[in-house]
């Protein structure tokens, strides 16, 4: 099973963000007046006004475990930074403990005993708080959710229970933008291939992987290189292999349009006017396909790393957990006739994403620049074949995933032509054999998604049904020539 890291994974990714479903009203006699009393350690200060936009940013090391509260439909109940945290969550009851963490300096207790720092004491949460939360454990991917009932204290805090909510509960009527770049140094890596390496580098002069590789500041890198079946009735000169590597700079880009909520109906969850959730980032990779692969007319797929990081941006107060997954691999398909050794340098940039306004309602957002030069070319015999050296992303929210997003960078070839043989009858001679053809190869590549109905956690309609990115494809020629 794949690692999952416990803590928040903090510098966040290019465009992405935004998912979840409805949240329940509760008996408000469930919770006592004391309960209701606002957290005492919350901040004085509440969320920026409408009229200026909430800042979007990574969040700090020292956020890894922050949370926000609101209480829609009341005064001053604003999405606020708190002093509350969720100690534990179990995703099967919705059920949560909620502590107030004490200050970082001790404090006597009513004995008069000192209070270690960090020491929990019972958390003030009530029936219509809406909390938003870093990473926490049981809920790796952060939690939104809002409180339906306390059901009492404990030796670790507040016991309530929760149910889903959507973003719009917190940020009401505000508005906020923001592209995110995510640390490369935060995924967590299962290498599904024996040759994978994976390489990074991070300001402070910080790099992993084998010595020697050149990463960017910020980039990701994963190298990769493995035999591929070779065709059936193929000389042994002509084994197959797929080598290179695919290295991203991933970011998040979030926007929240709170045009059709305001504070007198933040209550009941209006939604907001415009929204938008994706991943973008530059692009670079260099791959090379040698041999007559064993293709078949439908593409296989071979995934060879994938990759996954929580990291939290934080939205004024708020923090928004997003959920990267990344997953490289490879596809060739063809008719396994075709010999080749061919590479290619690509470099670009890319974005994919889902963008909502209330006229249109969600559409896609789907563009990719991209420049490509052949390293070497070569193809014998006739036939065809294509592969692919591309990423798989999947962003979402608090656990929910919104957009997938494929990027597909391939490589073309085809060679055509005939063979003849002419014998003199009786004339004892050599055979005149004579060989005319062309062959060409190009470069391309795809990208496609789907925007889930999960980007529902805004708190804009649902979506029936998933919709398409569509596919952007591109090609073009990378040499020929004639035999």
């Amino acid at each position: 099973m794949r690692k999952r890291p416990s803590r928040a994974l903090v510098p966040a990714l290019a465009a992405s963000a935004l998912f979840l479903a409805a949240g329940c009203s509760a008996d408000p006699g469930q919770s006592s007046a004391a309960a209701r009393t606002p957290d005492a350690g919350a901040s004085a200060t509440t969320t920026a006004n409408s009229d200026q936009p909430l800042a979007v940013a990574a969040a700090p090391a020292a956020a890894a475990t922050s949370t926000a509260v609101a209480r829609p439909g009341t005064a001053g109940g604003k999405a606020r930074k708190t002093s509350l945290k969720v100690k534990s969550y179990d995703s099967h009851t919705r059920r949560a403990v909620i502590s107030a963490v004490a200050k970082e300096t001790s404090s006597p207790s009513p004995t008069g005993t000192p209070t270690p720092a960090g020491t929990a004491t019972p958390g003030r949460t009530a029936v219509g708080d809406v909390i938003a939360s870093a990473p926490a454990p049981g809920a790796p991917d952060g939690l939104l959710a809002k409180v339906t009932k306390v059901i009492g204290e404990t030796a670790d805090g507040t016991e309530v229970q929760t149910a889903p909510t959507t973003l719009d509960t917190l940020l009401g009527g505000d508005d906020a933008k923001g592209t995110v770049p995510v640390d490369p140094a935060s995924f967590d890596v299962e290498r599904l291939l024996p040759d994978v390496k994976v390489s990074w580098a991070k300001t402070g002069d910080i790099h992993s992987g084998p010595e020697g590789t050149k990463v960017p500041l910020g980039s990701l890198r994963v190298d990769v290189a493995t035999k591929v079946a070779t065709a059936e009735g193929a000389p042994a000169s002509a084994d197959a292999s797929v080598s290179g590597f695919v290295q991203v700079k991933p970011e998040v880009d979030f926007s929240y349009g709170g045009g059709a909520s305001t504070a007198a109906t933040a209550s009941t969850a209006s939604g907001p006017g415009a929204a938008y959730l994706g991943v973008s980032g530059d692009w670079t990779s260099q791959w090379a396909l040698k041999g007559r692969a064993g293709a078949t007319a439908k593409p296989v797929r071979l995934p060879f790393a994938k990759l996954h990081a929580d990291p939290v941006l934080q939205v004024g107060p708020i923090p928004v957990v997003v959920n990267l997954d990344l997953t490289c691999y490879f596809e060739i398909s063809g008719d396994g006739r075709v010999t080749v050794d061919v590479e290619q340098d690509l470099k670009g940039d890319f974005k994919a994403g889902g963008t909502f306004g209330t006229a249109a309602g969600w559409t896609p957002v789907n563009e990719s620049h991209m420049d490509s030069s052949p390293v070497r070319t070569s193809v014998t015999t006739a036939g065809s074949v294509k592969a692919a050296l591309g990423a798989q992303a999947t962003v979402g929210l608090y656990g929910a995933v919104g957009v997938t997003a494929d990027l597909a960078p391939y490589l073309r070839g085809e060679a055509a032509g005939t063979v003849t043989a002419t014998t003199p009858v009786g004339s004892g001679t050599k055979s005149d054999v004579a060989a005319s053809g062309s062959w060409a190869l190009y470069g391309g590549l795809d990208l496609s998604g789907t925007l889930q109905i999960q980007l529902a956690i805004f708190g804009t309609p649902v979506i029936q049904h998933a919709i398409p990115l569509g596919t952007l494809h591109r090609e073009w020629k990378l040499a020929d020539g004639k035999m």
